[in-house]
């Protein structure tokens, strides 16, 4: 085997056995959320009024529910490090034994060799079949055995690619790309099938490979979900949103500024530090590169864009070759806003994309939007579509509330009044972010903060008299 494989095998073995010799993951998780929960409890017990005394009294439920918890993972963690360390001593003994056979024979002692050989070994290599069957068994808590999880861990650990691309037949996955999208990106059906089939071209091996997987130019006004498709986008290909690398370029409207996307040259400030640009996709060679208001950078900084978009490297000030050909670059306008607003509506996609074509040609030279795989134009945002992002969004509160062991219903009446008061055709889903903050997140963090809701309670919103109201239900 070459070196690396060794290595590779080496790192994941000893892994293992660290993991073996020390505290589970789930168990210290436990073991601090106790240390916490008493900390709270002590604390509470000085406190005299109500609130808190009902709290106390909740705590010690809690507490006793956890410590239960924790007997019962602690046990199944002894049994399983019982078995491991007893096929280990099993081994010990046998190889042992195997000695003092060879020692016996040198010696000439026939009743010893006998006892060894016909009694003591039979019965050692029996016990440790046994044994290591036992190991065999799946573990809740330990792992005894390198597989390919564990191979693909330490590779992605030493590559930053993805565990799941390794690991995942990638067909059905990209054959449902578009359904995995819209669980995030509400509308927008040709930007999400444009992109997908600029993907899983990709993915086939019929696009160019000295290329990136992808490069489109996403047109549209604010708030329509052009950057929420990027991270759903990285969280699709690259399983994480940190995949996403995000530069906003209007901090490269000055021509000397065009420098730090690929560092200073030899002999001036920052030239250790690497560029804004290139230092981003290498340490991050797997992900999703957003250029966000693209049309606001110096016309110097397309001439770099030329060169990534069509051989998918770039060298650096230090003399490095960046590669490019494993991310996908987004760059995001808001050029023809007012013509897709004006136009929304309308059937014809087609005609609303060349119209604002006829703008995008003015500013950006052809051979740039020659070199970009796909100009996507989206829509503005529905009365309709905004009840969607409206409980996309507070799904994810929800979320939140649930790492404080509570949960939050919404009616349907609510969501209706959230979507009216976040609905504005000209700046997107925005105000709908600031209304779920003005409207739940504020009264909310009150209510919480006053003890009218505690863990274990689940919180329900409706309307009264035009207003949210909150009940624990």
């Amino acid at each position: 085997l070459p070196d690396k494989a060794i290595d590779l095998v080496d790192e994941a073995a000893s892994q293992i056995r660290m993991e073996m010799d020390s505290k589970p993951e789930a168990l210290d998780r436990l073991e601090r959320r106790l240390i916490q929960l008493k900390i709270e409890r002590e604390a509470l017990k000085k406190e005299t009024d109500a609130a808190s005394r009902k709290r106390l009294e909740e705590l010690s439920a809690v507490i006793g529910n956890v410590e239960r918890e924790y007997a019962d993972l602690e046990e199944v963690w002894n049994t399983e490090k019982a078995a491991l360390h007893g096929s280990q001593k099993i081994k010990s003994q046998l190889e042992q034994a195997r000695i003092d056979l060879e020692n016996a024979r040198r010696a000439g002692d026939l009743g010893r060799m006998s006892e060894l050989q016909y009694g003591r070994i039979p019965e050692l290599e029996r016990q440790l079949d046994m044994a290591s069957q036992a190991e065999m068994m799946e573990m809740k808590l330990l792992r005894n055995r390198v597989t390919d999880e564990e191979i693909a861990e330490v590779v992605s650990k030493w590559t930053g690619i993805p565990v799941s691309k390794m690991l995942e037949g990638e067909r059905d996955k990209l054959m449902r790309m578009e359904e995995a999208l819209h669980h995030r990106v509400i509308g927008q059906d040709e930007a999400v099938e444009a992109v997908s089939n600029a993907v899983r071209r990709s993915r086939a091996g019929l696009s160019d490979p000295n290329r990136p997987n992808g490069s489109f130019l996403f047109l549209g006004p604010t708030g329509v979900g052009k950057t929420e498709l990027c991270k759903s986008l990285a969280s699709f290909l690259f399983d994480t949103e940190e995949a996403m690398v995000r530069i906003d370029m209007s901090e490269f409207m000055e021509k000397h500024s065009v420098a730090r996307l690929i560092g200073a040259p030899p002999g001036y400030v920052g030239y250790e530090e690497g560029g804004y640009l290139t230092e981003a996709v290498r340490r991050r060679p797997y992900s999703v590169l957003l250029l966000d208001e693209v049309e606001k950078a110096h016309p110097d900084v397309f001439n770099i864009l030329l060169q990534v978009l069509e051989d998918g490297r770039l060298t650096d000030g230090q003399g490095r070759t960046v590669d490019f050909r494993n991310t996908v670059i987004v760059m995001t306008s808001n050029l023809g806003s007012d013509i897709i607003q004006q136009k929304a509506g309308e059937a014809n996609y087609e005609s609303m994309k060349a119209a604002v074509m006829e703008v995008v040609g003015t500013h950006f030279r052809p051979e740039f939007i020659n070199r970009v795989d796909e100009v996507v134009v989206f829509h503005p945002l529905a009365e309709n579509q905004i009840q969607g992002i409206a409980r996309i969004q507070i799904d994810n509160l929800a979320k939140r509330l649930k790492d404080q062991d509570m949960q939050m219903v919404l009616g349907d009446d609510a969501m209706q009044l959230l979507a009216e008061v976040g609905y504005d055709p000209v700046y997107g889903a925005r105000p709908l972010k600031r209304a779920i903050q003005r409207m739940i997140e504020n009264p909310l963090a009150q209510k919480l903060l006053q003890g009218d809701f505690v863990p274990g309670d689940t919180i329900k919103v409706s309307v009264a008299e035009g207003k949210l109201v909150f009940a624990r239900s």
